[in-house]
């Protein structure tokens, strides 16, 4: 399984070495999403940076869901067939191996290793400052693939 990551929070105080994480985690801007792989150096990664980001891990329906709506190719064009690398023939097959860990969003030629997000649509129903343990939205979070329903 892949970890559908969610920046939540913004770019003001965010000190320097969780910014270099969340570069490296290609992600920059606020309600930016990405696909990591499920090792122990990414969720190292996501552990670090936890007070900004909130994780999941991702199936397929939801990998297919993000590249066909939020997917975008060089000059930030939607993704079409024949953007897709030729070992893939369909969005579906490329979802299921991103999905399955054989291929990483990062490796993928031409294609933006990141997902712009709208905010959800009604809101967050949670707090966005806090865990998920302590009632929030941030860190590992099972009820992060609705909320990125509501912002595609």
């Amino acid at each position: 399984m892949a970890y559908l990551v969610v920046r939540i929070k913004g770019t003001v105080n965010i000190p320097s070495w969780a910014r270099t994480t969340l570069d490296n985690l290609n992600l920059d801007r606020r309600f930016r999403a990405t696909l990591v792989p499920e090792t122990a150096e990414s969720l190292g990664m996501l552990k670090k940076v936890k007070e900004v980001v909130a994780w999941t891990k991702a199936d397929a329906g939801i990998v297919k869901e993000l590249l066909e709506k939020r997917g975008r190719k060089d000059g930030y064009k939607p993704l079409t067939k024949a953007d897709l690398p030729k070992e893939f023939k369909s969005i579906d097959d490329l979802a299921a191996a991103i999905a399955e860990n054989k291929v990483a969003m990062s490796k993928i030629e031409g294609i933006k290793p990141w997902f712009a997000l709208s905010p959800p649509k009604g809101g967050f129903k949670r707090k966005t400052k806090q865990q998920y343990s302590q009632a929030g939205v941030l860190g590992d979070d099972k009820e992060l693939v609705e909320i990125v329903k509501r912002m595609i």
